[in-house]
């Protein structure tokens, strides 16, 4: 293959997916809107109650937890000072993941620390693109007895997940690559409208 022939099946494979992905985010503005508000207000008012966020998820997930916590802790716009704020990604510690996996069954490494910092009021946020995670699933079951609200950002068609939770953010798309990079903007959606609730700007 000549580099020139090269550089045009990279092209098309890079307008490809821009394409599909700028078409799944139009999606879920006609599909998606109302719960992201929803869920992004019911963050705010647990935050503004003493509450405080848990999230977990599997894989790209996992991340997507990490970097929500951060920007919830840390700050998401540059433009605006303000106090920290509660958030923890169940992903993290892995003497807590591998003691639990190890001990417990890996479905089992979320729902312990929700058992262990989850309190009534907080939130449990639980990620998957399958909606079908085992341990997300059983954390956010552990959630539910525990009386902790639940929020799931998930795929396709929102699996077994969608029925424990509360409110549901369901991308409209079976590809996993799609469905993640749906998740992430819901999240930093989210962030953004509890800044504004929180702080008044963003």
């Amino acid at each position: 293959m000549q580099p020139k022939d090269k550089k045009m099946k990279y092209t098309d494979v890079i307008t490809r997916q821009l394409t599909e992905s700028a078409e799944v985010k139009t999606l879920m503005i006609q599909k998606c809107l109302p719960y992201i508000e929803r869920c992004g207000i019911l963050c705010a008012d647990i935050l503004k109650n003493g509450g405080k966020i848990l999230l977990c998820g599997n894989g790209g997930s996992a991340a997507d937890s990490q970097h929500i916590a951060a920007e919830l802790v840390v700050r998401l716009s540059a433009r605006l000072n303000r106090s920290a704020l509660p958030a923890i990604a169940l992903t993290v510690n892995t003497s807590i993941l591998t003691a639990c996996a190890n001990d417990f069954g890996f479905d089992s490494i979320f729902s312990r620390q929700v058992e262990a910092y989850g309190r009534k009021g907080d939130m449990l946020i639980g990620i998957s693109t399958s909606g079908k995670s085992p341990n997300v699933y059983y954390a956010l079951e552990t959630a539910k007895k525990n009386g902790l609200h639940r929020i799931a950002f998930l795929g396709g068609d929102g699996g077994t997940i969608k029925e424990i939770v509360e409110h549901a953010v369901v991308v409209p798309h079976s590809d996993t690559a799609r469905i993640q990079e749906g998740h992430i903007i819901i999240g930093h959606i989210i962030c953004s409208i509890i800044e504004l609730e929180l702080f008044g700007k963003t």
